[in-house]
């Protein structure tokens, strides 16, 4: 394990996706959705669209290439079942969920999940 452990990460291709986005929406952030009618999809807003409150967590920001980073929240809820858990944001061909900003440009971002391994998990712990 080399640096500090991170609980979210972006694909190149998604990172190339959001760089995108970016120039037409200005900045952006991540909410992963805990269900309902996106499933459980990260959606892509504009930075301070998606009220963020207690409710939520800040899982990290991803370094996409730009001048700034994006942050990247989830649900308490959705948090408390998945803390064990490594997201990467990536991007496939298709139709994105109605709410999330890619979603009329013919792909949509997606969850790869691992589990951390036990000592990924004891240093999240710790920090």
């Amino acid at each position: 394990m080399s640096g500090p452990v991170r609980r979210v990460d972006i694909t190149g291709e998604a990172a190339a996706v959001v760089r995108d986005l970016t120039g037409v929406h200005g900045p952006v952030m991540f909410h992963q959705s805990g269900g309902c009618c996106d499933g459980s999809a990260p959606m892509c807003y504009p930075d301070g669209e998606f009220l963020i409150g207690d409710a939520d967590v800040h899982l990290g920001d991803l370094d996409v290439g730009l001048d700034r980073h994006v942050p990247v929240y989830i649900s308490r809820p959705q948090f408390e079942y998945w803390r064990h858990t490594h997201l990467t944001i990536d991007v496939v061909p298709g139709r994105g969920a109605g709410f999330s900003l890619e979603a009329p440009e013919g792909v949509r971002f997606v969850i790869r999940s691992r589990l951390f391994t036990d000592a990924e998990f004891e240093a999240l712990q710790r920090a």
